[in-house]
């Protein structure tokens, strides 16, 4: 790959990292899958190429960093959700409490009863 292809490809790899961290920032997390594909490639072709611009590649290199500090975040987002959504499940079909001795008790709830409200 000659140096004007190089370039191109490091312009290219700096853009879609900036669409990859706007995505990460907007919540759109789907877009990231088709982001990947391209980012792979872009990054194997660029491994196998001699490279002169050691300063676009630190710039990069911080990109796919920061990048990578909104993926964590996002991907410890989600497991707090789905660590909530158990307990709130476990939750919905018991109710612990304690008796008079001070022994932890669990009721366990009919789903098919509902409490009524009446004004």
């Amino acid at each position: 790959m000659n140096s004007e292809e190089t370039t191109q490809k490091l312009a290219a790899l700096d853009s879609l990292l900036d669409a990859e961290r706007t995505a990460l920032l907007n919540g759109e997390l789907e877009k990231l899958a088709s982001m990947l594909e391209d980012k792979e490639n872009l990054i194997l072709t660029l491994n196998s190429a001699e490279h002169r611009d050691l300063e676009a590649l630190q710039r990069l290199d911080a990109k796919v960093k920061r990048n990578q500090l909104l993926l964590d975040g996002a991907l410890e987002g989600i497991r707090s959700v789905a660590r909530r959504m158990a307990a709130l499940r476990r939750i919905k079909g018991s109710l612990e409490t304690y008796d008079s001795t001070g022994k932890k008790r669990n009721v366990e709830m009919d789903a098919a009863r509902a409490v009524e409200k009446r004004a």
